[in-house]
């Protein structure tokens, strides 16, 4: 017997959030497909950028790319990565906002932008994560690289083992800062994905990227992301610039609950790389839109469960279940939940036992694993007994 069940009108619209899924029959009957009328987009102008991508941070899905995972200098958008390495050592504890950090002679003498920060003072490291994200210090760079890891050296080891756990292919660090070298370099794509994990892994420190001046030293510095001042939807993230890398910039912005991240790499000035990345979210946010139907661990239905304690077992996404479309398609969309035959337990909480399909007429568009979101322990030999009974003639009938 198949045990497949589907949402009964489950046609996903934004007035859908939240609510309760409808228990389905037994044997699923597909719904009648609305006409999928493509929505017409215009070509997304090309950009006078080395690279450049647009990401929707809620599904990770990219919407425009060019040359996206070229491998380029990131010149002081490297400091993401170094406040990023920061501010996980304070969630986890392994250093404090509060601790004094003692400036070294190295940190002191560094060139490019700075804090101003004086030699064997002391900064705490709040301020100097400030420093890091505000006014792009190269001094409060090193103060944070040395007091984490011993030495800048170090310190970038810990910066690309990070690289490496959020996938960042195409990214390689030498030093905290982003000044020039051979081997240092990253990618449109990368920056893209390391701001999606800064925006949602640390909302508390997150703020601090759309903060538009900081004092230190008696000396007030404007944050350089000219887009905090023109865009008020606009919260973040880094700027960067260098001979060698050109003017670049990550940015993010949020507009009817979508967010949007554009990683934008060389372009020929300040004002260039504002109006460029301007460009890529205008466009973004004029021509797509972003729904996040359900959100993990959410209790969607309840599955059969044989030779269990229990009867039955609560399911839901492993996944965000998230989507990214051209506007006005959403309307046409339709999922499926599909769960496989005959469950037997025992069964961990976490295990897959079936998954969703959302389709845009024929056509399967995203696939999520459905969970169970409790355990169901194995039945005493009796229950087990009878359950095998009942199975026998279920497969014999069906």
């Amino acid at each position: 017997m198949n045990f497949t069940r589907s949402f009964q009108a489950f046609i996903f619209s934004a007035t859908l959030v939240g609510a309760s899924v409808a228990l389905a029959n037994p044997t699923p009957t597909p719904l009648p497909a609305p006409a999928a009328a493509p929505t017409v987009i215009p070509a997304m102008p090309e950009l006078a950028a080395k690279s450049y991508v647009l990401m929707d941070a809620a599904t990770g899905q990219i919407l425009v790319e060019h040359n996206g995972d070229e491998r380029l200098p990131p010149a002081s958008l490297t400091k993401l990565m170094t406040a990023y390495v920061a501010t996980k050592g304070i969630k986890e504890g392994r250093i404090g906002e509060q601790d004094l950090v003692t400036i070294s002679e190295k940190a002191w003498r560094m060139e490019g932008s700075r804090m101003f920060i004086k030699v064997n003072s002391q900064v705490s490291v709040s301020d100097l994560l400030h420093g890091v994200i505000i006014q792009s210090g190269n001094d409060a760079s090193v103060a944070i690289a040395e007091y984490m890891a011993g030495s800048e050296e170090a310190f970038a080891d810990v910066m690309n083992s990070t690289a490496q756990k959020l996938g960042l292919a195409n990214t390689h660090f030498e030093n905290a800062t982003g000044l020039p070298s051979p081997t240092h370099y990253s990618s449109a794509n990368d920056m893209a994905k390391l701001a999606r994990a800064i925006i949602f892994e640390d909302a508390a420190h997150y703020d601090i990227y759309k903060q538009k001046e900081f004092t230190w030293n008696n000396i007030k510095q404007p944050n350089r992301n000219l887009l905090l001042w023109r865009d008020k939807t606009v919260d973040g993230l880094k700027t960067g610039h260098t001979a060698e890398a050109g003017y670049c910039l990550v940015a993010s912005a949020v507009r009817e609950d979508m967010r949007l991240i554009a990683s934008v790499f060389g372009t020929s000035s300040e004002a260039a790389r504002a109006a460029e990345t301007q460009k890529l979210l205008t466009y973004g946010f004029r021509f797509y839109e972003s729904k996040t139907f359900y959100q993990a661990g959410a209790e969607l239905d309840k599955a059969r469960v044989w030779k269990g304690q229990t009867e039955h077992i609560k399911v839901g996404l492993a996944n965000n279940l998230a989507l990214t479309l051209p506007r006005g398609q959403s309307k046409n969309l339709e999922a499926q939940m599909l769960l496989n035959e005959q469950l037997i337990a025992p069964i961990s909480a976490g295990d897959i036992v079936g998954k969703v399909e959302v389709r845009l007429g024929d056509q399967v568009i995203k696939t999520t694993d459905l969970i169970a979101l409790e355990a169901v322990e194995e039945a005493g030999f009796f229950g087990r007994l009878w359950d095998s009974i009942k199975l026998f003639f279920v497969g014999l009938f069906s």
